[in-house]
């Protein structure tokens, strides 16, 4: 007489429909059907997100495949019998109630099915020559049955992932370019308005710019990404536009000067006034630049003692430290940041695009010091719509640094850490 596979579990267990299903769909399998059951577990594993398994489950499915003698899943012999305690020693010693609850989150998700013996123990029953009549444990039929759902699963999952990847690459490349064209604009003095179109000011652009970079959660879908993607290559194609415009009317305008050289200034009163930090590895007093946004000449001697006079703060903090606490300022480079140099120039041109005032920028600089100003502008474009007034919340951490109250290294600590205190606990996030 054929023995009878069970189909109900043991014991306060129930049985669902959809072990019902499971249990029709490993019987349904053709005979012939078999499977490369590592392969189907890489396919499990990538799909594991839409089968609803987690990586703690897997880890249980990966122990009950050891246990199946053969490469080849294939026939009706598909019946794994492990104990609780052999299956934990291979489940790398989990726990007996976690290595419970994991079993029946494979068996729910229709991965395993449970063939339980009368008194719920898994063992095998021999015949007389050795070979096993029947089995009781779990069934790793169901693997064979739905391998071609798994890999077509797993596909799709890696279609999406490749597609979230392009996205986000191209939201990369758009921030960039946005970024070093907004800064470019405002460096070059290219100005805004131009025949058919509104007028505008860089200002506003890069408000734009933040506003639609705001958006972006910090774990996003595809589809969440992508109208953010498409918005900010629009602002990159218009920004573009502004500078080839520019360039083009440079172009004419000398070609039509032919005896003398010709000096194209679209704004002699720029509204921003950008000071020119560090030019050509050389430091300049921010407060000596006149109301025209130029520099006195200086001799070499004044050169050397300006730079020795920024040069202590330098070293508070590892360039790197601050780099990777505040990653936005790279924006606003114009190659990269190498040095402290670096960073105090780059610091020049966002604090302008962050509407800080030449005053405030340069009060911080003689009360913190050249290079910890610096960096507070990166903290505070970091925060991006986190601080209402940037020009305010510079003045009042220069007050506190003026009181000795001032500490930049907790404000770096809590970026590295993402728990920076919001606006209006000043003191907290000042030390």
């Amino acid at each position: 007489m054929e023995p009878h596979q069970s189909t109900t579990p043991f014991g306060r267990r129930s049985l669902t429909l959809a072990h019902v299903a499971s249990q029709a769909a490993a019987k349904a399998r053709p005979p012939e059907k078999f499977a490369h059951k590592w392969n189907v577990f890489r396919a499990i594993c990538a799909a594991r997100a839409p089968l609803g398994v987690s990586e703690r489950a897997l880890a249980v499915l990966d122990a009950l495949l050891t246990f199946h003698p053969e490469t080849i899943l294939a026939g009706e012999d598909l019946v794994v019998f492990p104990s609780n305690r052999q299956l934990s020693l291979r489940a790398h010693g989990m726990a007996p109630a976690t290595l419970r609850r994991h079993l029946a989150v494979l068996v729910d998700a229709g991965l395993i099915v449970r063939r339980d013996s009368p008194n719920g123990k898994r063992y095998a029953r021999k015949d007389g020559a050795g070979d096993v009549e029947i089995a009781f444990g779990f069934d790793l039929a169901p693997l064979v049955a739905r391998a071609d759902e798994f890999e077509a699963l797993a596909e799709a999952v890696r279609a999406e992932e490749r597609s979230l990847k392009r996205v986000r690459e191209r939201i990369t490349i758009c921030r960039r370019d946005i970024a070093k064209m907004i800064v470019t604009g405002i460096e070059e003095g290219v100005p805004t308005r131009i025949a058919g179109q509104g007028p505008a000011d860089w200002m506003t652009i890069h408000e734009m710019f933040r506003a639609i970079v705001g958006r972006i959660p910090r774990t996003a879908t595809r589809a969440e990404l992508e109208p953010v993607a498409d918005e900010l290559a629009l602002l990159s194609s218009e920004v573009l536009n502004l500078l080839e415009t520019h360039v083009n009317s440079q172009n004419i305008s000398a070609n039509e000067s032919q005896t003398e050289r010709h000096i194209h200034n679209s704004k002699p009163n720029p509204p921003i006034d950008l000071e020119p930090c560090l030019r050509e590895g050389r430091a300049v007093d921010i407060g000596s630049i006149d109301q025209d946004g130029r520099a006195p000449q200086r001799s070499q001697d004044d050169e050397e003692a300006n730079a020795a006079k920024i040069a202590p703060t330098m070293k508070t903090y590892p360039l790197g430290m601050v780099l990777e606490a505040c990653p936005d300022i790279a924006d606003y480079a114009k190659d990269r940041i190498g040095s402290w140099r670096d960073l105090i120039a780059t610091a020049g041109l966002a604090r302008a695009a962050l509407g800080i005032s030449a005053d405030a920028w340069r009060e911080a600089q003689e009360t913190m010091g050249t290079a910890d100003a610096a960096v507070m502008i990166a903290a505070i474009l970091q925060k991006g719509e986190a601080i209402g007034s940037p020009g305010g919340y510079l003045r009042a951490l220069s007050a506190k640094a003026r009181a000795k109250e001032f500490s930049i290294g907790p404000v770096l600590m809590a970026l590295l850490r993402g728990k920076l205190p919001k606006v209006g606990r000043t003191r907290d996030a000042a030390g």
